[in-house]
């Protein structure tokens, strides 16, 4: 069946200057292609091959035979959902339920931005920065390398990379920079709102 590679959800120069189309060409048709193929190349012809993307990555997680499938498939997923979590002219605050509920949860928005950051500049190595609801409380999480939080029993509801590839090219070492760029500029807080709503 194959899982297909996903066009971005805006153009390449979109998110400029934030991200710069030379890093969303490298990092979409390069980076998240090749974990398409790579998850499909190690699926094809199991009893994997036609569960939803989702499943594969649960059924696998942690499971030391199949760590090649639970990464490349992961890496597909998480980049799909970070696509999402980013928009042209983005940034700003969340609003409506979001907004009382990151207030409730973190104490204000500037705590949760300041929790954000430090999951994302404290990730050491390659991993993710999420926004998730766990149990009906909103928190920030890390994850090493392909983790994401399905395999917690978390629901996403934001991500952010700091994978180098997903900055270097435009903030080299500067990860913290980017992570302001990522809050202050293209963060998609309708989609954080979206999947809070359908969890809730």
């Amino acid at each position: 069946m194959g899982y297909e590679l996903p066009a971005l959800p805006y153009d390449y120069t979109a998110l400029e200057p934030a991200i710069s189309k030379s890093t969303l060409e490298f990092h979409h048709d390069k980076h998240h292609a090749g974990y398409v193929k790579k998850f499909n190349a190690a699926v094809e012809g199991t009893e994997l091959d036609s569960k939803p993307i989702e499943d594969v990555i649960k059924a696998v997680a942690g499971d030391d035979s199949k760590t090649a499938i639970f990464n490349t498939g992961a890496q597909a997923w998480n980049h799909t959902f970070y696509w999402n979590s980013m928009k042209p002219n983005g940034g700003g605050t969340p609003t409506g339920e979001l907004a009382q509920k990151i207030d409730a949860d973190f104490g204000s928005f500037e705590k949760f931005k300041e929790a954000f950051k430090a999951a994302g500049t404290g990730q050491f190595g390659s991993g993710w920065a999420w926004l998730v609801l766990d149990n009906g409380t909103l928190k920030v999480t890390k994850t090493l390398n392909a983790d994401n939080p399905l395999t917690k029993g978390q629901t996403p509801l934001l991500t952010m990379d700091v994978w180098e590839h997903a900055y270097y090219l435009d903030y080299q070492n500067q990860r913290g920079t980017y992570i302001d760029a990522f809050l202050d500029q293209v963060v998609n807080w309708e989609f954080a709102a979206e999947n809070f709503a359908k969890a809730k």
